[in-house]
């Protein structure tokens, strides 16, 4: 007598995912796979989470002349903790603000003032354009002072490309070097990949972040970051009472013209 020959038998499912008693018994006997657990409830937390850090983080980029307007709205204690916490900050700001200016260097200067001192923290330098006509030059400059006003903890040079380096090509400049423990860790020629003359102190708090020289959570960036979104806010809304102004004109037009018939 032959021996019984091992068959699979095909079972027949209509969705493995429902939750139906023919599915349990296959699922029991390893036919098809466990379920999935469902993944409602980590959106949930995830949004809850997002939700609690929002409602904590929700005054940060607030300076302290900006906490008196909230007294009505907000927990007088949750208030003057916050104040304290932003005293601590601008205490420790003011500490480590032991620049404040850009520094002018010259080639004899450069490895004590931008090398070796980057061993303390990054060091920013710009090689300007030895020429008045460079637009994009003159717009770094511009932003490497208001920078170095505001970011005091950070230092900020200037030096002409051609002093710096013999020869080197007018249409680099401006060029930006970040060095941070000696060496370069970032090199930007031309502003073309930073907006251009159209170059503002978003893109410089951006490289700030990037290369470690600031914090992205520095009330400095957050309190501008919200400033610009404001901005842009108000804009828009600007724009659309123009366009329901100027469509409440067109139809007034032709009020008018129906008057004339």
């Amino acid at each position: 007598m032959a021996a019984p020959v091992d068959q699979r038998i095909a079972v027949p499912i209509d969705d493995p995912n429902a939750d139906t008693e023919w599915n349990e018994i296959l699922r029991k006997h390893g036919v098809i796979p466990e379920k999935p657990p469902s993944p409602t409830p980590l959106i949930e937390e995830a949004i809850l989470e997002a939700r609690r850090l929002a409602h904590e983080n929700r005054l940060e980029g607030k300076d302290l002349s900006d906490l008196s307007d909230l007294e009505d709205e907000e927990d007088e204690a949750f208030l003057e903790q916050y104040r304290q916490k932003r005293m601590q900050e601008l205490s420790a700001l003011q500490q480590k603000s032991v620049h404040g200016s850009v520094y002018p260097i010259s080639k004899p200067d450069y490895a004590r003032e931008v090398t070796e001192a980057s061993q303390n923290g990054p060091v920013l330098v710009n090689l300007s354009s030895p020429q008045g006509s460079n637009v994009e030059s003159r717009v770094l400059s511009n932003l490497w002072r208001q920078a170095a006003q505001e970011y005091g903890d950070v230092k900020f040079c200037e030096m002409r490309a051609d002093k710096a380096i013999e020869g080197y090509p007018e249409r680099n400049c401006p060029t930006i070097l970040v060095y941070d423990k000696g060496d370069i860790v970032k090199q930007i020629v031309t502003l073309a990949t930073v907006g251009g003359v159209r170059m503002s102190m978003l893109d410089l708090d951006k490289i700030l972040v990037e290369v470690g020289a600031v914090k992205d959570s520095d009330m400095r960036v957050i309190k501008r970051r919200r400033a610009a979104e404001d901005a842009e806010e108000e804009k828009a809304a600007g724009g659309s009472r123009g366009i329901k102004s100027s469509r409440g004109a067109t139809k007034t037009d032709d009020d008018d013209d129906d008057d004339w018939d």
